[in-house]
């Protein structure tokens, strides 16, 4: 009986690095400074010097680090903040928590990005923010969203928990995925490319006000304890997630070159079949694969790749199963034709450092199986 191939095999990545992680959870153990360990700030010291920017701080999860974000941007209550309607619920769902109104925008026509150019039509006078998401691993188009917010004195905060390691790259502006706006954040999810054990995410910023605000607001809104100056939650990356990143920060660049190996096996096999599409690649951004999206030609012949699969062992996902403006929770009237149509047609397969070119070949031909076949049916 063949086994799984999952999409994320953590189990695997496990062991690979299992005498490093082991000693570092063993490490704080012994130390017993379970919250607010040294390695803590030492892992946000590297990670800040891994990317290029001034401040990084550490919280308790990826929605946590959105939340803190616009906290300490102190918008006034209903004001607007454009965002991409194809992309996870965290980011609408952190705005209507603080009183914010998310404005949504379609995606490109080639790609899975939000669409930079509708962003001017959807401005207002109550509009205060972008927000774009850099999907599935790539950078949305920073240098434009930069030069419309800084026409219209806006706030930019990068949405990066799918992109921590890309780089956009124009003659006008480049840099890591998550510091080339006010703020950006991530997050540390297990499945993520750089992931914890458990929740855990961070923020970015090279300005140091803004720096020194979110650190409060994430311990209770205290820069001593016991004092507290303003409005904070408690978010927390613990010693024992950070000391498991520190490990896995040191494969990073391995990991992202892995992804983009195979990443590239899959384009030059499946960019000429029937019915397939495969990813375009971006000439503004590296791209760094935490998903690697097709999309078929329909719903059903989506689904029923989907199923083929899942019966011969092999796990994938559709991301996102509806746009945002069409989920009950943050319903609009709005028409967003790009991000309704490609919920139906987008299919993302098992890509990580540990997939192997044997499961991967065997991905491949079970696709290939399956154009042919549906092809004749």
């Amino acid at each position: 009986m063949l086994h799984t191939i999952p999409m994320v095999d953590l189990q695997a990545q496990y062991r690979r690095f299992k005498g490093e992680i082991d000693l570092a959870i063993l490490n704080v153990l012994d130390e017993g400074i379970f919250i607010q360990g040294n390695i803590v700030r030492e892992f946000e010291n590297q990670l800040a010097a891994t990317l290029n920017v001034k401040h990084v701080i550490t919280c308790a999860n990826g929605t946590d680090a959105l939340q803190i974000a616009f906290m300490a941007l102190d918008l006034p209550k209903g004001s607007e903040v454009i965002i991409p309607t194809y992309t996870y619920a965290a980011l609408a769902e952190v705005l209507h928590l603080l009183g914010l109104i998310p404005v949504f925008v379609d995606i490109m026509k080639d790609g899975y990005l939000m669409d930079v150019t509708q962003i001017s039509s959807k401005i207002t006078s109550r509009t205060k923010a972008i927000a774009p998401v850099h999907l599935f691993g790539e950078c949305a188009d920073m240098l434009e969203i930069t030069k419309i917010a800084k026409q219209h004195s806006l706030f930019v905060i990068e949405d990066t928990a799918q992109a921590i390691g890309s780089i956009f790259c124009n003659e006008g502006l480049s840099g890591f995925a998550g510091t080339l706006g006010d703020i950006g954040t991530t997050s540390f999810f297990p499945s993520k490319n750089l992931g914890c054990y458990g929740d855990g995410g961070a923020i970015f910023t090279n300005n140091d006000h803004l720096a020194n605000k979110m650190r409060m607001i994430a311990n209770h809104g205290q820069s001593q304890k016991y004092i507290h100056e303003i409005i904070g939650i408690n978010s927390r990356l613990d010693t024992i997630q950070a000391a498991i990143l520190m490990v896995k920060l040191n494969h990073l660049k391995s990991f992202t070159s892995n992804r983009q190996l195979l990443a590239q096996r899959y384009i030059n096999a499946l960019e000429k079949l029937d019915g397939v599409f495969v990813p375009q690649k971006n000439e503004t951004s590296t791209h760094v694969y935490h998903q690697f999206s097709i999309l078929m030609i329909d719903k059903a012949m989506r689904d029923s790749l989907k199923l083929h699969l899942e019966k011969n062992g092999v796990s994938s996902m559709v991301y996102y199963l509806l746009p945002l403006h069409k989920q009950l929770a943050y319903k609009t009237n709005d028409s967003l034709p790009l991000s309704e149509a490609i919920c139906n047609r987008v299919l993302s397969l098992p890509i990580c450092p540990e997939l192997t070119n044997e499961n991967q070949d065997r991905i491949i031909n079970l696709i290939i199986e399956f154009t042919q076949n549906y092809k004749n049916n």
